[in-house]
């Protein structure tokens, strides 16, 4: 992402817009910080995973970011949102909300949409990776300026996942006809078949993480997964 871009999705998160008519008014306060547990080291190249999960009204009530070397995919810190009054909703997988080990931050979207955006411009991090990142992208807009790539399109190819059985069915592409979400191809990298995703959106950003680490490709071999 270039300095342009850098500064217009600054501007469009802390920067109330306003016309000239109602300049002379009050405005309106930009979004507060929200204070993080973990900075990781600013020296390392990092990417993050990003996970959500939806309340009833195909809201976002909870955000999960995986920060990890770029190099390595190794897993370096955690940081978690719940967007509150989203939460409140109440959604199909409200009764794991809080079943993690990381910390919880309990704030507006618009406090953790400006401090993760913040944040992640800081650490230098331009990549985000998630896994269907449609559907993620899709409601993080506030998040469009950051390269997005997309797990499911390199872990659910046969030439990408070297995992993949000889007698699964694929597509002429060498996609999975079917099977391909996380927990099945988590069965596949691990040979755990009892592993079952939490639903929690950081813990399943770690997992998500973790299928890259073990895929063991190169990131420039995301670029095909780009979107």
């Amino acid at each position: 992402m270039n300095v342009n871009s850098s500064l217009d999705f600054l501007n469009m998160i802390k920067t109330p817009s306003t016309s000239p008519r109602t300049k002379a008014a009050q405005p309106s306060p930009a979004p507060k910080p929200v204070s993080a547990p973990f900075v990781p080291n600013s020296s390392k190249d990092m990417i993050a995973v990003i996970d959500t999960e939806t309340n009833w009204c195909d809201e976002v009530m909870s955000l999960g970011v995986a920060l990890a070397d770029a190099e390595t995919f190794a897993l370096l810190g955690k940081r978690y949102y719940i967007f509150n009054p989203e939460c409140r909703v109440g959604g199909m997988y409200s009764g794991v909300m809080y079943k993690t080990d990381a910390k919880a931050i309990t704030c507006t979207r618009n406090e953790a949409m400006a401090d993760i955006g913040q944040f992640l411009m800081d650490q230098g991090i331009s990549r985000i990776f998630a896994y269907n990142a449609k559907f993620d992208l899709g409601h993080l807009p506030e998040l469009c300026g950051f390269e997005w790539f997309d797990i499911m399109r390199i872990a659910a190819y046969r030439q990408y996942n070297k995992y993949i059985p000889e007698t699964a069915p694929c597509c002429k592409t060498g996609r999975l006809k079917s099977n391909y979400g996380v927990e099945p191809i988590m069965h596949m990298l691990t040979g755990n078949g009892g592993y079952q995703e939490t639903h929690n959106a950081v813990n399943d950003a770690c997992d998500e993480l973790k299928i890259v680490e073990l895929l063991a490709l190169p990131l420039e071999t995301y670029e095909c997964a780009r979107i």
